[in-house]
């Protein structure tokens, strides 16, 4: 029987009073607060609102708890624009989602700065239990402007390298999920593909933990995906909520690891689905594919940053509800 586990890709909305707390310590408006320069409120104000989404999974029963990326003004990019090696450019938007953030520009070598293991640490919450979250070496690449390396080959491998060092300074985890939108967005050239692949491995290589390759904005092209399974990774996600037939195809056509992550929660739409909706979805995919899956990660195709604070936590219910009506109806 497949284990079903609930989850998200993280990327939390900031508490309401969160939002009003910090707009009067700095002006706060998107993207004025860069990793290093918050002052002891600002970063007070941050720890309490993490005790609130952290305490929010708890209570609505997800399996896996996630640190929130409260801080993450610039979302995937926010690894990079906190780097003393990059420099913020102007507002672009990343991929089609009306939301605006600062390009990265790389200006010096990437290091592991820590800050996201820093944050990781600051989670109150049991190793068996606890959730990782970075962009994905591709997407994070494609998110931003090289300056530094020169070569497009050389930079992606710089990011993974970035990356796979921040994951080694990370507390002991249970799983890991990197994000790869840009894989549906912007797939790389067919000559780039088995880099790609090996960049993934190179991250996934540097923890022990689980690590799911979260792919959402709809379906990855067939010949990115057919690459994407040489990873060396735990399980792929996909987003049944944009192009589910797309990503059956995929799965059918090119097989998938032994767990799959379903993004069954529109992680836009404040349309709150209910427990039985999700766990009928869960059954849908599952009589149209032909694969045994070992663990399911019930979860938002998407971040959850551009929900209203109540229907996020509400969101949250319905997966934590979903992935316990399994223990139930077994």
């Amino acid at each position: 029987m497949t284990e079903l586990v609930a989850t998200t890709p993280g990327l939390y909305p900031l508490p309401d009073w969160a939002k009003d707390e910090l707009s009067a310590l700095k002006g706060h408006q998107k993207g004025d607060l860069i990793g290093g320069d918050e002052g002891p409120e600002i970063v007070d104000a941050y720890r309490r609102a993490r005790t609130d989404v952290v305490d929010a999974q708890v209570e609505t029963g997800l399996d896996r708890i996630v640190e929130g990326q409260l801080r993450w003004d610039d979302m995937l990019a926010h690894p990079l624009t906190i780097h003393d090696n990059v420099e913020t450019g102007g507002i672009v938007r990343y991929y089609d989602n009306n939301n605006f953030y600062r390009d990265p520009q790389v200006r010096g070598e990437l290091t592991p700065s820590g800050d996201v293991a820093d944050e990781l640490a600051a989670v109150e919450a049991d190793a068996e239990d606890l959730q990782a979250v970075l962009p994905g070496p591709y997407s994070l690449a494609d998110l931003a402007t090289d300056e530094h390396y020169g070569d497009e080959a050389d930079f992606l491998d710089a990011v993974a390298d970035y990356l796979a060092g921040e994951v080694e300074g990370f507390p002991a985890h249970e799983t890991l999920f990197l994000l790869e939108p840009s894989l549906v967005e912007a797939p790389p050239d067919e000559d780039a593909d088995d880099h790609v692949s090996e960049t993934i491995d190179r991250v996934a290589a540097a923890t022990d933990a689980d690590v799911v390759v979260h792919t959402y904005w709809g379906a990855v092209p067939e010949k990115t995906y057919a690459h994407l399974m040489d990873a060396d990774v735990d399980a792929i996600g996909f987003d049944f909520v944009t192009d589910a037939d797309a990503s059956l195809y995929n799965i059918n056509e090119y097989g998938t690891k032994d767990g799959i992550a379903m993004g069954l929660v529109d992680g836009q739409n404040t349309l709150v689905e209910s427990p039985e909706t999700i766990r009928d979805r869960v059954e849908w995919v599952d009589e149209r594919t032909h694969t045994d899956f070992e663990r399911a990660y019930l979860t938002s195709n998407t971040e959850l940053f551009y929900l209203p604070v109540n229907r996020f936590e509400e969101k949250l219910a319905a997966l934590g509800d979903a992935a316990a009506l399994a223990e139930v109806d077994a």
